[in-house]
C-alpha cells in the first residue's frame, strides 16, 4: 500500500495542512531516502523522510501509512523517529537552551528586546 508524501506528513501531523506539506515539499524541506520528491510522490512502509521543520532536523522511518487524519496518539504510530535523529535533535535544543538570547529571530524585537539592546549597546560604549 502508498499514498501521496504530502497526504501521509499531513496525516501524521506534521503539518496542518496539505498545503502547508506541499510548500515544504517543493522547498526542499522534506527527502525521501535522501532525494528530493515531488509533492505526488508515493511512500511505502519502510522509506526514511529527513523533515526539517524550524530549528529542528527529524529523520523518521515509515511504519505504517494512512490517508485520513486522526488524534496525535494514531499519527505517532505511523512513524518512529531514528535513535541518531532523537539524540541529534535534542543536544540542539540543550544548544539553544544555552545560548538563550542569542538565538537569531526573523521577526522585529519587542519593545522590551529594543530596551535590552539599548542598554547593551549603552553599556558597551561607556566602557
Amino acid at each position: 500500500m502508498a499514498t501521496r508524501i504530502d497526504k501521509w506528513l499531513w496525516a501524521a501531523r506534521f503539518f496542518k495542512t496539505r498545503a502547508k506539506a506541499k510548500n515544504a515539499i517543493e522547498t526542499g524541506k522534506i527527502h525521501i531516502n535522501r532525494a528530493r520528491p515531488k509533492p505526488s510522490r508515493n511512500i511505502v512502509i519502510g522509506d526514511f523522510l529527513a523533515i526539517r521543520q524550524g530549528f529542528d532536523d527529524l529523520v523518521v522511518e515509515v511504519m505504517d501509512i494512512s490517508e485520513k487524519r486522526g488524534g496525535a496518539p494514531e499519527a505517532s504510530k505511523l512513524y518512529r523517529e531514528t535513535e541518531t535523529s532523537r539524540l541529534a535533535r535534542e543536544a540542539e535544543i540543550l544548544k539553544r537552551k544555552m545560548a538563550g538570547n542569542l538565538v537569531i529571530s526573523k521577526t522585529r524585537p519587542s519593545k522590551k528586546g529594543r530596551r535590552m539592546i539599548h542598554q547593551f549597546k549603552d553599556k558597551k560604549n561607556s566602557e
